[in-house]
């Protein structure tokens, strides 16, 4: 009986400090770790999540709180300005259609002519698609596509130098001129290219017509391009004026439709998208079908852009396009694999015609409005650049 006090008290105290470490264990980790609360979470359902979980699985553009998002103008009085690229000072480079200029726009919205180029007004042409060399700091040249009386021809030049073309001979028309370029992450410039009303040269992959064009910086053709000795990249196209890439290096490009059907492609090397034997999705083996269509009333597409960079964390990784008719910018969240899982309408009814949307080095989304090209009805300070950034940024 001596012998058995001090064991049942070493099992009491063992008890005890066995009960007071689980607990300290589920508040130092509760403390420590904290997990990333749902939306809908109650207050106490939070207080009950002990750990977090092995690894955030949610999609990009779910991954971080959600933003207010503002749109401010940043830019007025313009003529139907088209292309726009950013420069290493995080001014912007600013193409209008008509009148040819090539201005130069900072943050503060200022604006000044930098040069004309020599193009041509004509319908639908004139002074369209601008792009930065990859290598514009050493090299400081400038791309640009544009219409001249006799074709549509990509050019290159040094600011207030003379232009000197790299392709020429693209088809040219008063309607479906293409005109968007870019340069894609592989280093390479991308070429979107309408039919310019002759429907059957964009199945023919001996024509620039109806196409998405791929070259060197110097206009060379790129040897692992799908055909060889040919800067066709893909074809089957009717009017492409928007080209974006994702994360993940794939490219996407959005399409004007005939009477019933606009588009959105991912882009295939060689891959062949229909027109003029199919418009929206045909469901032939032959021809790819596009990833979203739309009624040529709600967008007539033209530029376009994919979200990176984590400034607008639930537009992280959706395609922005600009609509010209639809006067709305269409928002679609992408899947992993490129598929669209939501599509939103935003700026509707508040901009009219929109021509296109770039992303700003701040991660903010500019986008031109053209309402004084020829379709518009536009109001004074037309035509303008918006701003869409997070509330008081």
């Amino acid at each position: 009986m001596q012998r058995a006090r001090p064991i049942a008290a070493i099992l009491i105290l063992a008890l005890m400090f066995l009960a007071a470490a689980c607990g300290g264990t589920s508040a130092d980790q509760s403390s420590e770790q904290p997990s990333e609360p749902d939306e809908e979470a109650t207050q106490m359902e939070l207080a009950e999540q002990k750990t977090p979980p092995p690894e955030d699985t949610r999609p990009a553009n779910e991954s971080a709180a959600p933003v207010e998002v503002e749109t401010t103008v940043l830019a007025s009085g313009l003529e139907a300005p088209w292309g726009l690229a950013f420069l290493p000072n995080d001014d912007a480079l600013l193409t209008e259609r008509d009148s040819g200029r090539l201005l130069s726009l900072d943050s503060s919205g200022n604006v000044e002519e930098v040069q004309t180029l020599p193009s041509y007004a004509f319908g639908e042409g004139g002074l369209m698609g601008i792009a930065l060399s990859p290598d514009y700091e050493n090299d400081g040249l400038v791309y640009a596509y544009y219409t001249t009386r006799t074709d549509n021809r990509v050019v290159r030049f040094r600011l207030g130098e003379e232009p000197d073309p790299i392709l020429t001979g693209i088809p040219l028309n008063s309607f479906h001129n293409g005109g968007r370029i870019a340069f894609g992450p592989d280093g390479l410039l991308y070429v979107g290219t309408g039919d310019a009303g002759e429907r059957g040269d964009s199945q023919n992959v001996n024509s620039l017509a109806g196409k998405i064009l791929r070259l060197t910086p110097d206009g060379e053709v790129p040897p692992d391009n799908p055909f060889p000795n040919n800067p066709v990249y893909s074809y089957g196209h009717r009017n492409v004026q928007g080209l974006a890439w994702d994360e993940r290096g794939q490219l996407y490009a959005s399409e004007f439709g005939q009477n019933t059907y606009d588009e959105v492609n991912r882009i295939e090397p060689g891959g062949n998208y229909g027109w003029p034997y199919v418009e929206g999705t045909g469901g032939e083996p032959e021809y790819i079908d596009p990833i979203s269509t739309f009624g040529t009333a709600e967008a007539s597409p033209s530029g376009a852009e994919i979200l990176k960079g984590g400034a607008i964390p639930q537009w992280e990784g959706s395609f922005f396009m600009a609509g010209l008719r639809g006067q709305r910018l269409w928002r679609l969240a992408l899947d992993e694999s490129g598929n669209v899982t939501e599509r939103e309408a935003l700026l509707q009814g508040e901009a009219g015609r929109l021509r296109h949307v770039v992303q700003a080095p701040d991660g903010s989304l500019w986008v031109l409005t053209n309402n004084r090209d020829g379709r518009g009805t536009p109001i004074p300070s037309d035509d303008r650049i918006l701003r869409l950034a997070p509330a008081g940024r």
